[in-house]
């Protein structure tokens, strides 16, 4: 993939070991990685960056992904930007909260490069 077509992603967790798993699986897989390690440092990381997609974690302690989404709605340049959820609960309430609020898609930690790659070509369709 040419560098001016690799898609950008947004990979916001609060857990540092699993921020450079994660972002070391979608670098493999041929995306630009930016990370954040909370909601309120990615909201101040989308001033400068642009992605195509937003791949947040759903327990952070201080502004959990559910918030940062509704956050983003309030960001003209990030609110259409496609949000999938990741969680090391498979919870039904929380998948259906995750689809109220306009997540694309929701993935269950840990993810293997398989489970990500085919989730992220199908929303940013590659």
């Amino acid at each position: 993939m040419a560098a001016k077509n690799k898609k950008h992603i947004l990979i916001i967790d609060d857990e540092p070991t699993w921020l450079k798993i994660s972002s070391h699986i979608l670098r493999n897989c041929g995306y630009d990685v930016h990370t954040a390690g909370s909601g309120k440092e990615a909201l101040k990381a989308l001033t400068n960056y642009k992605p195509d997609l937003i791949l947040s974690d759903v327990r952070m302690p201080d502004m959990n992904g559910f918030d940062l989404v509704d956050n983003l709605k309030r960001i003209p340049t990030a609110s259409s930007t496609p949000v999938i959820f990741f969680s090391a609960i498979d919870d039904y309430d929380a998948r259906k909260v995750a689809r109220t609020l306009g997540a694309v898609d929701y993935l269950v930690k840990p993810f293997n490069k398989d489970d990500v790659s085919s989730v992220l070509s199908k929303h940013l369709h590659v």
